[in-house]
C-alpha cells in the first residue's frame, strides 16, 4: 500500500485491517491485523501502530518447521529523501532513527515487512523445551527418545581444550610467538 503524503489529511489517517495492504514478498507470511495512525508533521510523516504477521518459521533446535506469530509496535518518522550529488556525507546518530521517502509517496508494504523482519528472533524455537536433534543418530529427540550414547571426547585431547580456555586467549599464545 502506497500512500501520498500530500493527501495525508491536518488530523492524520489511521489504516485498520489487512484487506488493503500486500507486503510480503513471500507468499507464505500472512498479515493478520493492521492499526496504523500516520501522521505529518511539516515534510516529516509520523506512523505509529502495531502489526501483527504470521511467518513459517524453522526451528534451530529440531529444524521442523513452524508458524510464528510476530508482533511488532511501530513508531518511525519518515522524512524526503535528500538530494545526493556524489559528494560525501555523514549521517548522525538521529539520522539512524529515521527512514525516507521520496517523490511524495510513502511505502506502508515496505514499513510492514520491514518491522516484521526485524521482530523476528535470531535462534527460532518452535517451543522453549525443544529437545533438538541427537548430535549421534539426528533423531528429532521431541518425536523419539534416542538411546543413543554420546561419545565423551578422546582423553588425549583435554590438554588442548584447556589450553584453548586459557584466560590470556589467543592474544596471550600469539604475543609468546613473536620475536
Amino acid at each position: 500500500m502506497v500512500i501520498r503524503v500530500s493527501e495525508i489529511p491536518e488530523d492524520g489517517r489511521v489504516i485498520e485491517g489487512v484487506e488493503e495492504c500486500r507486503p510480503f514478498q513471500d507468499p507464505q507470511w500472512t498479515l493478520e491485523a493492521l492499526r496504523l495512525f500516520i501522521a505529518r508533521d511539516k515534510d516529516d510523516v509520523l506512523v505509529r501502530g502495531r502489526i501483527r504477521s504470521r511467518v513459517p518459521l524453522t526451528c534451530s533446535r529440531c529444524l521442523e518447521p513452524f508458524p510464528m506469530t510476530v508482533e511488532a509496535d511501530t513508531d518511525v518518522r519518515f522524512t524526503p529523501r535528500p538530494l545526493w550529488r556524489g559528494e560525501d556525507f555523514e549521517l548522525s546518530a538521529n539520522d539512524l532513527e529515521v527512514d525516507f521517502y521520496a517523490e511524495n509517496l510513502l511505502d506502508l508494504d515496505r514499513l510492514i515487512e520491514t518491522e516484521t523482519t526485524l521482530r523476528l528472533p535470531m535462534k527460532p524455537l518452535c517451543r522453549e523445551d525443544c529437545r533438538g536433534l541427537c548430535p549421534v543418530c539426528g533423531g528429532n529427540r521431541n518425536q523419539n527418545p534416542c538411546a543413543c550414547q554420546v561419545k565423551l571426547p578422546d582423553p588425549r585431547l583435554q590438554a588442548l581444550r584447556a589450553h584453548r580456555h586459557h584466560p590470556a586467549g589467543a592474544a596471550g599464545r600469539r604475543r609468546r610467538f613473536r620475536s
